[in-house]
């Protein structure tokens, strides 16, 4: 099967792209997302004709804009930058999420160094030339920076986006019509749930009426704002308050000995004292023993493959 196409800064790969002729190999990336992901590298430096090795660069305040320029020198690689960038963002529209290359004047996507005419370090405010294209022209798209994946959240909550995206971009997008739409809400509502209850009482009250606008400006509506929820870390509460509404479902087929372990774990959970894995373990199996469909069709249970063991660190 093939995996989902994921946008990645060549060097993550263990290619020697980077300025010292050198790489930033992620085995992270390539030892584990790279069994359910489909890398698809780009090194915007090397795509603008930069060499390997290279003159090292930086992002220089001149007037009222940021130069790319190189640290020792006044060359200037501003336009060329901007140049394959606006002929490399088209071809990228298929990705369902996209792995940046932390403190690059190219693919940072925060906190980059901004420098004065004397080299000197002026601001930490500033995005990559590559990354804020790139999160401007397609704002939907879920992306990280892989040293941020080295947290427990933020690496869940990133492949948790990028599979709901996928899910998104395959089964709404491609063919839009309301049954599309409405299927897609339903089997990721808990997900919205978990991560902002605000989003989801607004959400479905927007999709009860199908009519009041054309199809294509309420989808567009609805996955920004969904989207945008997606990107909210998720609290032990708000994940108990989504494991209850769906415990209450499956109630009239569980023995009131599991009901009392499972109410037990979620407690555990919230206190701090078990990983997230535990009560939704026990949730998914008491949907196995009596299925119920609705909660069957819920992506909350597994929203990405078990193997990559994100909620046992969560």
């Amino acid at each position: 099967m093939t995996g989902i196409p994921v946008g990645i800064s060549t060097c993550l790969l263990g290619q020697n792209v980077r300025h010292d002729g050198g790489h930033k190999h992620s085995r992270f990336c390539t030892q584990v997302l790279a069994k359910h992901f489909e890398f698809r590298p780009f090194c915007p430096e090397v795509a603008t004709g930069m060499g390997t090795p290279r003159p090292a660069i930086h992002l220089r305040e001149v007037g009222d804009e940021l130069r790319l320029v190189e640290s020792r020198g006044d060359t200037d690689h501003t336009d060329a930058m901007h140049e394959t960038i606006a002929r490399a963002l088209p071809g990228l529209a298929h990705l369902r999420g996209y792995i940046l290359m932390a403190k690059s004047p190219s693919c940072g996507m925060e906190r980059i160094k901004v420098h004065n005419d004397q080299g000197r370090t002026i601001r930490r405010d500033a995005q990559g030339l590559f990354a804020e294209a790139l999160m401007k022209a397609y704002p939907l798209l879920p992306v990280e920076e892989e040293g941020r994946l080295h947290d427990d959240q933020l690496r869940e909550n990133f492949v948790e986006r990028v599979f709901v995206y996928d899910d998104w971009l395959q089964n709404v997008a491609a063919d839009l019509t309301p049954k599309a739409l409405i299927d897609f809400h339903t089997r990721h509502k808990f997900q919205l749930l978990a991560h902002s209850e605000a989003v989801y009482r607004r959400l479905g009250p927007m999709l009860a009426d199908l009519k009041s606008q054309p199809l294509e400006a309420l989808a567009d509506r609805y996955i920004q704002a969904f989207m945008g929820a997606m990107t909210q870390k998720v609290s032990r509460g708000a994940h108990v308050n989504a494991m209850q509404h769906l415990m209450g479902f499956l109630r009239a087929s569980m023995g009131s000995e599991d009901r009392a372990v499972l109410v037990e774990q979620i407690e555990a959970y919230h206190r701090g004292e078990t990983p997230l894995v535990v009560p939704m373990t026990l949730l998914r199996m008491a949907q196995r023993r009596e299925p119920v469909d609705y909660v069957e069709m819920q992506h909350y249970l597994t929203p990405y493959p078990d193997e990559l063991g994100l909620r046992n660190r969560v």
